[in-house]
Parts: structure tokens; C-alpha cells; sequence
């Protein structure tokens, strides 16, 4: 049986069992009830109404959080000597050719968030896809990270470009911001990550998309919210 700290349990008596919040109220109440002495990550839970195992109810895909998340993510460009330059003037922490993927390969090399590679070097990273996948490094076209544009790639994962992907149990999990964040700035987030995947319905969904809205902040106590809040 888990034990609860006091911390945990006073803020837990703050949310009232059973109800369903409007969303602005809930961001108001998930500040209140952030139960760590840093900077707590928002997170929120979507559960949607989708048999993961069928091609045509897979979603993932991925937004820029207009107010960011609060962190900012290293990356790693990989792509040919052709756009080197063009890697090193997107301002990218770190950029290479194959050398880069043979220093990920034999030195361990992971001093980054995310990585973005052009098309043309994907064939080279499926080589090394089993150190990458586990880590969740890989890039992929859905996510914008497998392009030519460089610069926009590296400028959106620096904006604050967070991922969204259904999990097997239909679940999406992400994160919104900082319980410094305000609640208008959290309700900006939220509103556009949740927005998102209404947007990225796959065309397999059937009945009511969004089953389920919950917010969260690091190992703190979960708050419903009504996803009729939003364009369901």
C-alpha cells in the first residue's frame, strides 16, 4: 500500500472528490496544490476512445506550446557536409555528419534532448534505431524532425515543441509548462496540446473522441477537468 506524505494529503483534501472542474478553475487549484519545493512540470493526461492496435486509430504528432514548456532542449543536428554551415548557423548545440552518429554509437554520446537529421541520413541512424528507439531519440517525420529545414526544426524545439503520442490504453501524456507558469499561460498550452490532438483525430475514431481530461503537477494530486472545454 502506497504511504501518502502530509504534503500530499493536505493537498489532496483541497480537490473535491468525484467533481469535474472548468479548466481555468483546476489550473488555479493545481498551483495551489503543487506539493514540491521546485518548480513542478504541468502535466496532463488525455484518454481517448482508440484501439491503438488498428493502422488507422495511431496518433502522434507534435506542436509548439505558445508559452513554451519552461525548459530549454539541447539539440543534435545530423545531416551531410552539404548543411553543415546551414546546421551550425540554425544555432543547434550540436551538428555532424556520420561522425556524430559513429560518436553516439561507440562513445555513448547522448549531451542532447532531441535530434533532427535530414532525410538523406535517416538510412544511417536505422542503424543505430536500437540504441535510439529505447531512448526516444529517433527522429521521425511526424514530429518534424526529419526535414530540410533545418533552422525551423531547430527554432521549434527551441520554442518549447513538445511531442504527443497515444500510448496502448488509448492514453496521451504531455506536459504543458511550470507551476510558475500563471494560469493564463497555462491555459494558452492546454488549450492549444488538447487542440492539437482533436485537430490529429484519426480518420478510424469512432463515437466520442476525448473520454477523459486530467491535469497534474510533479507527484502531486490529479485533477479532472471537463473535455467539454474543448472542440470535441
Amino acid at each position: 500500500m502506497k504511504i501518502l506524505s502530509k504534503r500530499y494529503k493536505e493537498a489532496l483534501s483541497k480537490i473535491e472528490k468525484g467533481k469535474v472542474y472548468d479548466k481555468e478553475e483546476a489550473l488555479k487549484l493545481l498551483k495551489e496544490t503543487s506539493t514540491t519545493k521546485f518548480d513542478s512540470t504541468v502535466e496532463v493526461s488525455v484518454r481517448l476512445n482508440l484501439d491503438t492496435k488498428k493502422a488507422d486509430q495511431q496518433l502522434r504528432g507534435a506542436l509548439v506550446l505558445p508559452k513554451g514548456t519552461g525548459k530549454t532542449k539541447r539539440t543534435l543536428v545530423i545531416c551531410n557536409a552539404a548543411k553543415l554551415e546551414e546546421a551550425k548557423a540554425s544555432g543547434s548545440d550540436f551538428y555532424g555528419d556520420k561522425d556524430m552518429i559513429e560518436k553516439i554509437e561507440k562513445e555513448n554520446f547522448f549531451d542532447y534532448d532531441v535530434i533532427i537529421a535530414t532525410p538523406d541520413m535517416m538510412p544511417h541512424l536505422g542503424k543505430i534505431g536500437k540504441i535510439l528507439g529505447p531512448k526516444g531519440l529517433m527522429p521521425n517525420p511526424k514530429t518534424g524532425t526529419v526535414t530540410n529545414d533545418i533552422k525551423k526544426a531547430v527554432n521549434d524545439v527551441k520554442m518549447g515543441q513538445v511531442e504527443y503520442r497515444c500510448d496502448s490504453y488509448g492514453i496521451v501524456h504531455g506536459i504543458i509548462g511550470k507551476s510558475s507558469f500563471s494560469v493564463e499561460d497555462l491555459k494558452e498550452n492546454l488549450n492549444a496540446y488538447v487542440n492539437a490532438i482533436i485537430k490529429a483525430k484519426p480518420t478510424g475514431a469512432k463515437g466520442k473522441y476525448i473520454a477523459s481530461i486530467y491535469l497534474s503537477t510533479t507527484m502531486g494530486p490529479s485533477i479532472k477537468i471537463s473535455e467539454t472545454n474543448f472542440d470535441n
